[in-house]
């Protein structure tokens, strides 16, 4: 029986998205499970899986094209099965230059055969990045695709080279001017306006969503401080125990365990604002934001507050992997119902996040540091951590966000709470 591959919604406000490229020709084999395609959304790049084993007997939508989520996109089918492309709810568009670049004349050497370049996204970011037109770019991948290598060899290989000093001839000695004389000023140095650098999708994305959320929340902000030895203890032991599987729970984990435990206790924190209503998750999805070239994204630990530690670490570790290498899946990302920021790796002492809607809140996590501070009287060394919540004020109010900060700083204080 014939399976449709259809366009993936990957996160709750992707509308469309781009075939990046096919991974399979037609006709050619493929099995449950194993990557078909790449799709491109506003923020990352996505691997899509074969709905079902067979053979891919259609391409319905070809790479390069902006399509609809839900519209069939391939089909699968037996070796003798009759297909045929359905009909598409409305000619699919062509992808904007961020996806796509206009095919050169005949020449150039990165053109495919449908007249469209091929490139990686991590190629198309350089090659964005220093200017790179990848029509001239000569790739080495599959089918001609231009690799992050292709692009950088490009870049080596259009640096000027050093050209050996001219001999000089040496000049008679100035004539020194009396000291009474009035020298005029020389003209002021004017600089050279610097080069707009045009937006990447990613870029106007985030843009877009971080305006409106300032525009559309109304955020309050609790900043407490947090004593992280124990945890840090606690975390050596574990750390140690699971040396062995390859494991290293993180401080990023600990804190994900305890937002996912606190918000267990808080609903409020765990909810999303509507004209209608506020709407209750029944669920705890943790939304932790990776850094990636260019911008970053927001990837989903679905169900936090049943998983181990060990679990979080393990998905954390492979989710941000992914992200890092445009090699995301659906289900990485979107669907959260409170995220965290963590700048602890980058020395900050403390941040304000913005609310990521449509969640109630977001934690900015700061860095674990020795900092002196008074226990019974005395002056004493401790790693302290602060924490800033970023709450929605129409969904919850200082004082509930202030006992939910508090029980995820309790959490992590008595660490023994989040493995037990």
């Amino acid at each position: 029986m014939a399976t449709e591959i259809t366009m993936p919604q990957m996160g709750f406000d992707m509308t469309e998205g781009v075939i990046a490229a096919w991974l399979k020709n037609e006709g050619d084999p493929v099995t449950k499970g194993e990557p078909i395609a790449e799709i491109e959304t506003d923020k990352t790049t996505i691997q899509i899986e074969s709905f079902a084993s067979g053979i891919l007997r259609k391409i319905v939508v070809p790479a390069g094209q902006r399509v609809p989520v839900g519209q069939v996109i391939g089909i699968i089918a037996d070796p003798d099965e009759a297909v045929s492309a359905p009909p598409a709810a409305q000619p699919p568009t062509q992808q904007p230059s961020f996806t796509e670049t206009p095919a050169p004349p005949a020449t150039a050497p990165a053109a495919s055969a449908g007249g469209r370049v091929i490139a990686t996204p991590v190629a198309r970011r350089l090659a964005e990045q220093y200017g790179v037109d990848l029509r001239l770019v000569k790739g080495s991948g599959p089918e001609g695709r231009i690799t992050k290598a292709d692009v950088e060899a490009f870049v080596a290989a259009a640096q000027p080279t050093a050209v050996p000093p001219v001999p000089s001839v040496p000049e008679p000695l100035p004539t020194v001017a009396p000291a009474y004389a009035t020298q005029p000023p020389p003209p002021p140095v004017v600089a050279e306006p610097a080069a707009k650098q045009p937006l990447t999708r990613m870029r106007q994305t985030i843009a877009a969503r971080m305006v409106a959320s300032k525009q559309q929340v109304p955020h309050f902000y609790i900043t407490v401080s947090v004593e992280m030895d124990a945890a840090l203890a606690l975390r050596a032991q574990i750390n140690e125990a699971l040396k062995a599987e390859g494991v290293k729970v993180s401080v990023n984990d600990m804190v994900i365990r305890a937002v996912a435990l606190a918000l267990r206790r808080f609903p409020n924190m765990n909810a999303s604002f509507s004209q209608d209503g506020i709407e209750p998750h029944a669920h705890v999805h943790i939304g932790c934001a990776v850094t990636v070239p260019g911008g970053l994204v927001t990837v989903t630990v679905r169900d936090a507050d049943t998983k181990t530690l060990r679990q979080i670490s393990q998905e954390m570790s492979a989710l941000a992997e992914r992200a890092r290498q445009n090699k995301m899946l659906p289900g990485d990302a979107g669907g959260q119902t409170f995220t965290i920021s963590n700048l602890g790796m980058y020395d900050v002492d403390n941040f304000l996040a913005i609310v990521n809607q449509p969640d109630a809140g977001i934690l900015a996590v700061a860095t674990a540091k020795p900092t002196p501070v008074v226990r019974d009287g005395q002056i004493v060394i401790r790693t302290m951590m602060n924490m800033t919540l970023s709450g929605d004020h129409r969904l919850t109010d200082g004082a509930e966000g202030a006992q939910f900060i508090n029980e995820v700083k309790r959490l992590l204080e008595n660490p023994w709470s989040l493995v037990l």
